[in-house]
């Protein structure tokens, strides 16, 4: 399996977001690395509070969180855990003062084997803690307390192997699926994508909701805004028109409508200064 990815796609202002914390990818170990994309790790101690966002992969994501003090809202000093479904709209992340996040983002189609009790469609658009997700309870702890970031990236390797993952030639399925969606631009359609799998396309909507947890139509969509996304920050003359084309739109505007309604502003307010 590749290494952890190197790109920043779906980060908003992916460099203002690494001035303001540590930000690392790591490796998970070799038994796990087929359902999972990579360990993400964030440090910060900010003299002022920053919002990051991000505009969701088509991913779950168990979530170690430690953040402040300790007191109120930030769930206690121990930190806490989440499952993180898909999310269906932009993500906002106020951080301020102190904290920890050790996150662990699933491979689309990765999750189920670790909880194959329900659809993954049940989590999407859901924060809840992880112990009403996988058992035995999640230890914030453990994860969060070590100063080395080994040992944390070890005690991730450790809870996870315990869960057992269950192989699934489904998942297997799904998840080269949405790799070939994510890698090979000329699939546009929905339709397209199941006579390439030689199934309906009902049949792959139910693939899609039980193992990935939306639908192709939408991880074809998202997929596309991505890269509008990582265009508009990195290309101060990006060619609009070209780029709709490039990604199978009929026309620019419809490209400008999709990325407005999901990032909440147009490309133009992207463009590097």
């Amino acid at each position: 399996m590749p290494g952890p990815r190197r790109d920043t796609r779906g980060i908003v202002d992916a460099p203002e977001l690494f001035a303001q914390v540590r930000f690392r990818r790591r490796e998970p170990a070799p038994g796990l690395r087929p359902y999972l994309e990579h360990y993400w790790l964030i440090d910060w101690d900010l003299p002022e509070p920053y919002a990051s966002h991000l505009v969701p992969h088509p991913s779950v994501n168990l979530v170690f969180q430690r953040y402040g003090t300790g007191t109120g809202k930030d769930h206690g000093a121990a930190g806490f855990a989440e499952v993180s479904g898909i999310g269906l709209e932009l993500f906002a992340q106020k951080l301020e003062g102190r904290g920890r996040v050790c996150g662990v983002q699933f491979r689309p189609g990765g999750f189920r084997p670790f909880a194959p009790a329900r659809p993954v469609s049940e989590w999407t658009g859901r924060r809840l803690p992880a112990d009403e997700v996988f058992l035995p309870p999640a230890p914030p702890s453990a994860v969060l307390d070590p100063a080395d970031e080994d040992a944390r990236v070890a005690a991730l390797d450790a809870y996870l192997m315990a869960l057992g993952p269950e192989p699934d030639p489904q998942a297997d399925r799904a998840m080269a699926l949405v790799d070939l969606v994510r890698t090979d631009r000329t699939v546009r359609r929905v339709d397209e994508l199941a006579r390439i799998e030689g199934v309906s396309s009902r049949s792959l909507q139910r693939l899609f909701a039980t193992y990935v947890g939306v639908g192709p139509k939408w991880v074809i969509l998202r997929y596309r805004i991505h890269e509008a996304l990582e265009r508009a920050e990195s290309d101060p003359e990006v060619d609009w028109a070209a780029l709709a084309a490039e990604l199978g739109y009929s026309d620019q505007a419809h490209l400008i409508r999709d990325f407005t309604a999901t990032v909440g502003v147009p490309p133009t307010a992207f463009a590097p200064h």
